[in-house]
C-alpha cells in the first residue's frame, strides 16, 4: 500500500508527520499542479518573445507589465486566500471603484492630507469587507450571493460619489506610488554591452536571490528532518539557479530602464508577508483547513466563522489598496473604474493553481497567474491582436487551467 503525502489541510489539522517512529522517507514525486503553472508561464513568455521579435523582454515593456497589472496582482493575493477557504468574492471590482472615489473626494475635494486619506480609505475597505464577512460567516448566506449584491451596491456607491464625472488630479506622492520609480541613490554602474544600470536596484536583486536560496534550502532541510519527500539535489539546484537567473534578468532590465517601480516594492512586501502568513502562521493553516475539510476543521477546534470573517476583511483592505493604486495611476477617480477586475483576480487565482473546491493554492501561484494574464494582454497588444482575440485566448487559458486542476485531482484519486 503506497503512502499518500498529507495535504495542506491535513497538516493544519495535525496529521502525524513522517518523523514518527517506524516511518520511512516518502518518495519524491513531481507535483504537476504546482510545477505546471511555472512551465506554462515560461512557454507563454517565450512564445510572445519570438512573436514580438524580442520586444516582450525589453526593459520598458517589462516595467509596463508590472505597473499596468499591479492592481490585479494585489487583488489576486486576497482572492487566492478567499478561494482557498472555499469562497469567492465578486465585489472587488466595484470596491476598487468605490475606494478610489472615496480617496479622491478626501484628497481633492476635502483637502485631507494624503497619508491620512490613504489610511481612512483602507479602513473604509476593511469595514466593507467586515460587512460582507458578517453575512457570509455569521449569517450563513453564500459568498457568491453576498458579493454579487456587493458588486451592485458598491458600484451604486461609486456613482453616488462621482456621478458621471471623474475627480482628480491626485497628490504627487500618490501618483508616485502608482507610477513612480525608486531614485538612483547609489548611481549607475556599467554592464558592458547592456549599458548603465542602477546600482541600488542590482543590489536589491542580489539580496532577493540570496533570500530565495536561503529560504529554499531551509525548507528543504526542514522536510528532510521530518523524513518528508524532497526533490533530488540536482533538480533542487537547477530550480534555484533558474529562479535566480529569472529574478536577476528582470531586475537588470528594470535597472536599465528607470529603476524599480515603487508598486513593485509594495507588491514584493505583500507577497513576502502573505507567504509567511499562509506557510508559517496558525491563521494560514486554518485557512487551508477550512477549505480542505470544513467539518474536520470545525471538529478540531478551528474557529471557522472567525477565519472566514477576517478573510473578507482582508479582501476589503486589499481592494481599497488596489483602488488607490488604480486611481493614482490614472490620476483620476473614474465611475467606470474596476470593471471586470473581479474576473481577472479570480482567473489569476485559478490559473495560479487554486483548486475549485478550495483547500489548495499559493500566493506566489496567484501572482504567477496574474502575470500570465498580463503577459497575454501585453503580448497580444504588441502583435496588434484585436480585443476579441485577446478575450478568446484568456478564456481558453482559464478553461485549460481549471480542466488541468480537475484532471490532476482525478489522476491523484485514481492512484490512491
Amino acid at each position: 500500500m503506497t503512502s499518500v503525502a498529507p495535504t495542506n489541510a491535513d497538516l493544519a489539522l495535525g496529521m502525524p508527520s513522517a518523523s514518527e517512529p517506524g516511518r520511512t522517507p516518502r518518495r519524491f514525486s513531481l507535483n504537476l499542479r504546482q510545477s505546471g503553472i511555472y512551465i506554462a508561464f515560461a512557454l507563454i513568455v517565450l512564445l510572445f518573445t519570438v512573436l514580438t521579435g524580442g520586444d516582450m523582454l525589453a526593459p520598458q515593456n517589462i516595467s509596463n507589465i508590472v505597473v499596468q497589472n499591479s492592481y490585479i496582482l494585489i487583488l489576486a493575493i486576497g482572492m487566492i486566500l478567499v478561494i482557498i477557504a472555499g469562497h469567492i468574492d465578486l465585489s472587488v471590482g466595484s470596491l476598487v471603484a468605490a475606494s478610489g472615489a472615496f480617496a479622491a473626494v478626501m484628497m481633492v475635494s476635502w483637502d485631507v492630507p494624503w497619508p491620512l486619506a490613504l489610511l481612512i480609505t483602507l479602513v473604509f475597505g476593511g469595514l466593507i469587507g467586515a460587512w460582507q464577512g458578517y453575512w457570509v460567516a455569521y449569517f450563513g448566506i453564500p459568498a457568491f450571493i453576498v458579493t454579487l449584491a456587493g458588486m451592485l451596491l458598491f458600484r451604486a456607491v461609486t456613482l453616488m460619489i462621482l456621478g458621471n464625472r471623474g475627480i482628480g488630479p491626485f497628490p504627487d506622492e500618490v501618483r508616485t506610488l502608482a507610477n513612480g520609480f525608486t531614485d538612483g541613490y547609489l548611481g549607475n554602474i556599467g554592464l558592458g554591452v547592456l549599458g548603465g544600470a542602477d546600482l541600488l536596484s542590482l543590489l536589491v536583486g542580489l539580496l532577493a536571490v540570496a533570500a530565495i536560496v536561503g529560504t529554499q534550502w531551509r525548507a528543504r532541510t526542514g522536510r528532510q528532518r521530518y523524513l518528508q519527500a524532497v526533490e533530488p539535489l540536482p533538480l533542487f539546484v537547477a530550480k534555484i539557479v533558474v529562479a535566480s537567473l529569472v529574478v536577476m534578468f528582470v531586475v537588470v532590465q528594470l535597472a536599465r530602464f528607470r529603476n524599480l517601480p515603487w508598486v513593485l516594492v509594495l507588491l514584493a512586501a505583500l507577497v513576502i508577508a502573505y507567504s509567511v502568513l499562509t506557510n508559517r502562521a496558525v491563521f494560514g493553516r486554518h485557512i487551508y483547513a477550512v477549505g480542505g475539510n470544513l467539518q474536520a476543521a470545525t471538529l478540531s477546534g478551528v474557529k471557522v466563522k472567525s477565519v472566514v470573517f477576517w478573510l473578507f476583511v482582508n479582501m476589503g483592505v486589499l481592494s481599497a489598496l488596489a483602488g488607490i493604486i488604480f486611481a493614482g495611476r490614472l490620476n483620476q477617480a473614474n465611475p467606470t473604474a474596476g470593471n471586470a477586475f473581479e474576473l481577472d483576480a479570480i482567473a489569476a487565482a485559478f490559473i495560479g493553481g487554486a483548486a475549485v473546491q478550495g483547500g489548495v493554492g499559493k500566493v506566489v501561484g496567484a501572482i504567477t497567474g496574474g502575470l500570465i494574464m498580463g503577459v497575454i494582454n501585453n503580448g497580444m497588444s504588441l502583435i496588434g491582436a484585436q480585443s476579441e482575440q485577446v478575450m478568446l485566448v484568456k478564456g481558453a487559458v482559464l478553461l485549460a487551467a481549471v480542466a488541468f486542476d480537475v484532471w490532476t485531482k482525478r489522476r491523484g484519486g485514481a492512484t490512491r
